[in-house]
């Protein structure tokens, strides 16, 4: 086997490897992305299949493999079906992505007090309330009904809008631009039974939203006199207003940080470091797979030599060779799971009976996968020497 065929890592270049951090990037997105959407299980359940395909095509179960084939034939259709919402909600980041511009916070620590401070006294009074912190995501497409309002944030004024009388005391409080600019809101409820089994509608509503987009929403439950918060697909219900105040500044910091932050370098490092280890090995795999992979190379095999039909009158003393040299050709990544037991040669040596001691190898007489191409082999003869075998029930003392 030629030296480097198989190790496309000793002739990487400058701009393969920036390839290799770029889809690094992309993947690390996605794993962030998926961790807070409900497709994180279907995407489990693909690499399952993916993986039993593996599998099947290299114990060559043909006709598994085939429906697995049918199957990933129409695999880009499903996946638009399967992921339409994700997929809208991420080309909706792209659209408002921008490098030029530091993001506008929704809420400042003024707001953030005056929020503690009103579902704290909410809480007390078991009023339900919803509020909703817009983040970076467009939350109008998930939003229905309501009344704009665009008005200053005061404790007295989400007090009268959440009191029992007003009529809008069940809907949801938008928070933007440290002004509330709707009120009366329709959220959109969740189908996680898992999350809101024992919760009311108000929590459905507020994990509804976090499961379509990053707002931070808070609810106060009417019955149990509780503050929860939902954010990333997920529905906590907090013990204190400290710890609310800590989960709205932590949303802030998060969603809008400030331009200078200390230590930077080592915080991407950290956070979130065993996504980012993942997203690595994953880009160079496919790097591996795809790039070098999809390379014509060929490989070179000492095949072993086996002999087939001999007389059963004969017993085989020597064959010469035992093993030939074949060179196959075929993309790289053919080579990389080859079960090197399925390549072998097997010699038709029935006319050894007559005398005949030397016999023809041909490209007939190789075995091996269908998808290698045989360049080459030799040497094209074989040489074997025999004696008579010993009949059945002869003894070997006198």
């Amino acid at each position: 086997m030629k030296s480097d065929t198989l190790m496309p890592f000793a002739t990487i270049t400058v701009g393969e490897i920036v390839d290799v951090l770029l889809v690094a990037i992309l993947i690390y997105t996605a794993i962030v992305w998926l961790r807070r959407t409900r497709a994180a299980f279907v995407v489990r359940g693909i690499l399952i299949l993916g993986a039993a395909y593996m599998v099947v095509r290299y114990l060559d179960l043909q006709m598994t493999a085939w429906i697995f084939q049918a199957f990933f034939a129409v695999f880009l259709v499903m996946i638009v079906v399967i992921f339409q919402e994700e997929l809208r909600q991420m080309f909706e980041r792209i659209a408002v992505w921008s490098f030029n511009r530091q993001p506008v916070p929704t809420a400042t620590s003024a707001t953030a007090d005056i929020l503690v401070r009103a579902l704290a006294e909410l809480a007390r009074g078991r009023i339900g309330a919803l509020v909703v912190i817009v983040g970076k995501d467009p939350v109008g497409r998930h939003v229905t009904g309501g009344i704009a309002l665009d008005g200053r944030m005061s404790v007295p004024l989400l007090r009268s809008i959440f009191d029992a009388h007003s009529p809008g005391h069940d809907g949801a409080v938008l928070i933007e631009n440290d002004r509330l600019t709707r009120f009366a809101a329709h959220l959109p409820l969740s189908k996680n039974l898992a999350q809101t089994a024992h919760v009311g509608t108000r929590h459905s509503a507020a994990l509804g939203l976090a499961e379509l987009c990053d707002a931070l929403c808070l609810v106060v439950s009417e019955e149990r006199g509780t503050i929860s918060i939902a954010r990333n697909g997920r529905l906590h219900q907090l013990d204190s207003p400290q710890e609310l105040a800590v989960a709205i500044q932590g949303f802030l910091s998060d969603k809008f940080p400030a331009k200078e932050r200390s230590h930077l370098g080592l915080h991407l490092v950290r956070e979130n470091w065993l996504a980012k280890v993942v997203s690595i090995c994953l880009a160079i795999s496919l790097w591996y797979l795809f790039v070098p992979g999809s390379k014509i190379v060929e490989v070179s095999y000492q095949v072993p030599v086996t002999v087939e039909n001999l007389p059963a009158n004969l017993q085989l003393e020597v064959v010469d060779p035992q093993a030939v040299r074949a060179t196959f050709s075929a993309p790289r990544r053919s080579f990389y799971l080859i079960d090197r037991k399925k390549i072998r040669v097997s010699a038709n040596v029935a006319m050894a009976e007559l005398g005949r001691r030397t016999f023809a190898l041909s490209e007939q007489d190789l075995r091996y996968p269908k998808e290698l191409t045989l360049q080459e082999f030799t040497p094209h003869s074989l040489k074997i020497s025999v004696k008579a075998a010993p009949e059945v029930g002869q003894s070997n003392h006198e």
